[in-house]
């Protein structure tokens, strides 16, 4: 497996060009941030995630974690890595300062986070679970709880779980039946609970768990959930540990990747119930859930922006080493990075990054300007973009990062399905991100439904608008003005999608919810090439300026033109598929394949 490199001008380049940083630095909150401070913190990260946690990424994978009477052991080097981590200041990043973070905006901890993610995805797992962790218990526990727990939390001597799902529920949380018992002013939970991310491990001293139960007498289905604190250790009121809580990992999965991230079975109350706290009000566990829902799929779609890029880099650190046959029109001896075919995947690849990256660096903007935003009017149109975009970072980063990673096994030939290589593990490891935290069809579902539907379209027709501005604003620069000028007929398909979506969901929804998955990936290829045409103007206008790298800047217009020619096309199917295809579906008797 080659080394990773923090792809520092790119992440840089793309704040500048798509995050608009300049608007995030200046918003409330933000006085300390600038460039050369990002600059300076991106760099100390790119050496800990090239220098620390990449050499534990492939060893980690082949190792796995060991479960043995209910204690798990994760791989040689990790344990010293989390310390390091910690100690560094790294797991507090994201977290406010009150706590003993750093405060930062998400566009700022958006790209560090990329990095431990495509440097060692197992590693980063415990981080991601506990922010949001801290993020739930900051937005709804009550004080005492927040004093106890939120400071060591933040500074990794104590991690966090999310305890949801069950064997017999699945993403059906309705179907949760762990149940909670008074026990004086706390509670005793006892159940089973399935795919816990980092529930189990030794690089902490102590897991809070955060658990999804029912009290007796609750309504029934999702309404019925309420939300307790479950630590594997119980908490002194003055902070120090008591003894263990009745809770145990029964098991931890074999799985397809991400071997070194331990998830576990956990089983609570074997002996009597599970010490817990009730986190805010009864029956509203759900509900307090969603609070962070954004930012975990956020994370989890720049999961899909990471693996492609560690993907990426391998392929073309293999197509500049591998000399194979002659290339046409080439000398002998040239690498197999100049075989046509081998350049169409390589720029396949990196194309597809660039327009993931600033999907995912945009919405985390969008969520600092409306989370951070004195203009009232300003803070809520960002929130409506958020909302409309995030399942579509989510769903289609982490679907683009399977066919990113398979098409790195490509590039390597036979030597790609040799586990030696390395390039295997990328792709077993981002099969899983399609899955957790929603799959991709509730995310396309979540799109069309509360975010198109709920809303009439009126999210969908700003995006629409701002595209058109962009298209507008690019008439100068000749090359600029023929990108944005292909936005045109992908922009006529998104818009007749979503009025497609609202003139037929009442009616059809089943219709409708065949044309999800389609709508989501039109969304997010017309999404992320209005985006790489943002790039390339700014791009252009530094040539044009003498300012920069202009080998850097001139790659910039290649994926752009790149995409516009091999991927944007596909807009024209997706939107067959999705207005004349989904009666296929609807119509469709999955009895005739038992046949």
């Amino acid at each position: 497996m080659t080394a990773y490199s923090a792809p520092i001008r790119d992440m840089l380049f793309t704040l500048r060009s798509v995050g608009d940083f300049d608007r995030v630095a200046a918003l409330p909150g933000n006085e300390d941030i600038s460039a050369d401070l990002v600059g300076a913190i991106f760099e100390e990260a790119g050496k800990f995630a090239g220098e620390v946690l990449a050499p534990l990424n492939q060893p980690g994978d082949v190792a796995g974690c060991q479960c043995k009477d209910g204690a798990v052991t994760t791989p040689d080097g990790v344990k010293q890595a989390f310390a390091a981590f910690c100690d560094k200041g790294w797991h507090a990043m994201p977290a406010k300062a009150e706590y003993g973070g750093m405060s930062l905006p998400t566009l700022v901890s958006t790209p560090v986070m990329e990095m431990w993610k495509a440097s060692n995805m197992a590693f980063s797992l415990c981080q991601m679970l506990t922010i949001g962790a801290i993020s739930a218990i900051d937005h709804h526990g009550s004080e005492a709880q927040k004093a106890l727990y939120l400071p060591k939390m933040v500074a990794g001597t104590w991690t966090g779980t999310m305890n949801l799902t069950e064997p017999q529920a699945g993403s059906d949380l309705a179907a949760v039946h762990a149940h909670a018992v008074p026990d004086g002013d706390a509670y005793r939970i006892t159940g089973t609970k399935i795919f816990i991310t980092w529930g189990e491990h030794d690089v902490a001293e102590n897991i809070i768990h955060l658990v999804l139960a029912r009290l007796a007498g609750a309504p029934p289905g999702v309404k019925g959930i309420s939300l307790f604190i479950a630590p594997k250790f119980l908490v002194n009121p003055d902070g120090s540990l008591g003894a263990r809580n009745d809770l145990v990992c029964a098991s931890i999965e074999h799985k397809l990747g991400i071997h070194a991230s331990p998830t576990a079975v956990m089983s609570f109350g074997e002996n009597g119930g599970a010490h817990a706290t009730l986190v805010g009000e009864p029956n509203r566990g759900l509900e307090y859930m969603f609070t962070m829902m954004n930012h975990a799929r956020l994370n989890v779609g720049l999961e899909g922006v990471a693996i492609s890029e560690r993907a990426y880099q391998q392929a073309l650190a293999y197509a500049f080493d591998r000399v194979q046959g002659r290339p046409i029109g080439e000398a002998a001896g040239k690498p197999i990075a100049y075989h046509p075919d081998v350049k169409r995947m390589l720029l396949d690849m990196k194309s597809r990054v660039e327009a993931m990256r600033a999907l995912a660096y945009y919405t985390a903007s969008q969520m600092d300007v409306a989370r951070q935003s004195a203009d009232d009017g300003e803070a809520k149109k960002a929130q409506a973009r958020v909302d409309l975009l995030i399942p579509v970072v989510k769903g289609w980063c982490t679907e683009n990062s399977v066919g990113v990673a398979s098409t790195g096994i490509q590039v390597h030939g036979g030597m790609g399905f040799i586990e030696e290589t390395g390039a295997a593990q990328h792709f077993r490891d981002a099969r899983i991100t399609t899955i957790y935290e929603g799959t991709t069809a509730i995310q396309a579902n979540d799109l069309i439904g509360r975010k198109i539907v709920r809303d009439g379209g009126a999210a969908a027709r700003e995006l629409i608008v701002d595209i058109e501005a962009t298209v507008a604003a690019s008439a100068g620069a000749a090359e600029v003005a023929a990108l944005a000028g292909a936005l045109g007929g992908p922009m006529v398909h998104f818009a007749d999608s979503v009025s497609w979506i609202l003139d037929h969901n009442g009616a059809a929804p089943a219709r409708t919810a065949a044309a999800a998955v389609p709508m989501l990936h039109l969304t997010g290829i017309v999404a992320g090439y209005w985006l790489l045409v943002k790039q390339a103007g700014l791009a252009a206008q530094m040539l044009a300026a003498g300012e920069g790298d202009a080998d850097f800047l001139k790659g910039k217009l290649v994926y752009a033109r790149f995409f516009a020619k091999h991927v944007l096309p596909g807009v024209e199917a997706l939107y067959r598929a999705i207005s004349e295809g989904s009666e296929a579906v609807e119509d469709f008797d999955p009895a005739l394949l038992a046949s």
